[in-house]
């Protein structure tokens, strides 16, 4: 088997984006990802370009990859005023990531609080549309798969797909799997992964996967609930993850755990576990 891909963790960017990327290779990560700004608010924050250098230099330096999330109130589903919120927020995330050297920022779909679920398909394509519009740099939207916590919208790559077809500017769009919200949205089923898997091939998916966010289930196969679980300490199980995993469709994108650390307060054994399945 070849190498294995980047693989790391969630890590804190308190220090710095320099710092964050720093504690992530001292902790055995080939990757990270790491929030852009205060993950509870859309509001701008100025690009430190020194920093943000810092990190893309030393992730150059290393081969490091890495990729942002972002915040948690970012909803591409919304209308009115909060829409041009949104966008402005993702704008800015889309720089930061840029400056650092990301592969770009993991958003969701967000909820639609209308009765039209077709109006909430429309504000999501309309929202990055406006936010792609001049957009030049590398760093891509990376679309991530939903659990179905808050509603079936977002859980499929049927869905995921179709936006990106239907949008202004498909080249500036990828995708990010999350394992957790697959098995929880009923889209994977570790017992029968090939079908996943011809699924995304026939869909035209897996070209376009930049990331994958690798978390365990705490609760059972189409929960809908959003919960993770260190890998092999939940529904999902190791067998089922590196299945998943190792498999040649996936094997080019970045791999971030989005759990608890360890005793030591790193992912190092994690990540060890994670690069001895290639």
């Amino acid at each position: 088997m070849s190498s294995s891909p980047a693989i790391g963790s969630h890590v804190s960017i308190s220090g710095g984006f320099g710092k964050a990327a720093r504690f992530a290779w001292e902790s055995g990560a080939t990757g990270f990802q790491y929030f852009p700004k205060n993950p509870r608010s859309l509001k701008i924050k100025p690009v430190d370009a020194r920093d943000a250098k810092d990190c893309a230099v030393f992730c150059r330096e290393k081969g490091m990859v890495s990729i942002a999330h972002t915040p948690y109130p970012t909803n591409m589903a919304a209308e009115g005023s909060l829409r041009q919120i949104t966008v402005t927020s993702l704008k800015n995330d889309l720089e930061i990531a840029e400056a650092c050297g990301s592969l770009g920022i993991v958003v969701h779909f967000g909820h639609f609080q209308g009765t039209e679920p077709l109006q909430g398909y429309q504000n999501i394509i309309q929202c990055m549309n406006e936010t792609l519009h001049s957009w030049e740099g590398r760093a891509k939207l990376l679309i991530e798969n939903q659990a179905g916590n808050g509603g079936p919208v977002g859980t499929t790559l049927e869905e995921l797909v179709k936006v990106r077809e239907l949008s202004l500017f498909p080249d500036k769009i990828g995708f990010c799997f999350d394992t957790c919200h697959a098995f929880a949205a009923g889209i994977w089923n570790p017992l029968d992964t090939e079908e996943l898997l011809k699924r995304g091939q026939s869909l035209g998916y897996w070209p376009h996967l930049a990331a994958i966010h690798l978390n365990d289930s705490l609760h059972p196969f189409a929960s809908h609930r959003d919960r993770h679980a260190v890998i092999g300490q939940g529904y999902i199980g190791e067998k089922g993850l590196s299945g998943l995993l190792t498999a040649e469709p996936l094997r080019p994108a970045a791999v971030v755990m989005e759990t608890g650390p360890g005793a030591d307060g790193t992912y190092r054994n994690e990540i060890a576990t994670v690069q001895s399945w290639y």
